[in-house]
């Protein structure tokens, strides 16, 4: 391989990383960095040197360990799951984050993540209600962290501290579509029309029409109306 200078070195890691992720050590000009060192501060590498003493292949240990866990780009596309991750929500590389989120949790989901991406090293954990491969409703607790690579935050990296069984979801309303009931979902969260329209992919006058539907369905006149009966009669959970 021709010689490089650092300057080059720098700027070779840096293409590598944005198209791969990572330094491939079949391309990168210098010695390459592995997800797991990337994901700490530059400051705290010196609590891996106990890991390199080792020599254990960590990243293959991750792939197995049953524990739950991933990586996501800065771009939020998730890029790798182990198989713990995977047996709980599919195989969702290459998909949104926000595609295992309910969609009452979209939104917060992209705050937490821009948050991680751009806060502190110590990252946050969050518990969220994610959808599993099967479409049911879970509960987990996760915590991510800024993931480094190149010298650029190109990342989260987290784990799964805790799954959940969510009870049943309450009974549809029998004049309910399962459309509105996710609306009137978002409407008891404090969502405007052009929120649940952006939320679910839909154009605020198809919003408009679900939400009049919802109050027709229900016999009430006013979207606090129409929020306060669901959890009366338990179409939305307390």
């Amino acid at each position: 391989m021709t010689n490089v200078g650092r300057s080059g070195e720098s700027r070779a890691c840096r293409r590598l990383v944005r198209s791969f992720g990572h330094c491939s050590s079949e391309l990168c000009p210098v010695e390459p960095r592995s997800f797991l060192t990337a994901a700490v501060p530059q400051r705290t590498l010196s609590r891996m040197e106990g890991l390199k003493g080792i020599g254990g292949e960590v990243e293959s240990a991750l792939e197995r360990v049953r524990v739950p866990a991933y990586m996501i780009d800065r771009h939020g596309i998730i890029r790798w799951i182990n198989g713990a991750a995977e047996r709980i929500v599919g195989d969702v590389r290459g998909r949104q984050m926000t595609s295992v989120l309910a969609p009452e949790e979209r939104r917060r989901g992209r705050e937490i993540f821009t948050r991680n991406l751009m806060g502190p090293p110590r990252g946050s954990d969050n518990r969220a209600v994610f959808l599993a491969a099967d479409g049911e409703r879970i509960t987990m607790e996760v915590s991510g962290v800024p993931l480094e690579g190149g010298g650029h935050v190109i990342g989260v990296f987290g784990q799964v501290k805790e799954v959940e069984e969510n009870p049943p979801p309450p009974p549809p309303h029998p004049r309910l579509t399962p459309r509105q009931t996710e609306v009137l979902r978002l409407l008891e969260q404090g969502h405007s029309t052009d929120q649940i329209a952006k939320e679910l992919h839909l154009s605020l006058e198809t919003v408009r029409n679900h939400i009049r539907g919802i109050l027709r369905a229900l016999g009430v006149h006013s979207r606090l109306e129409a929020v306060t009966l669901a959890h009366r009669v338990q179409l939305i959970p307390s």
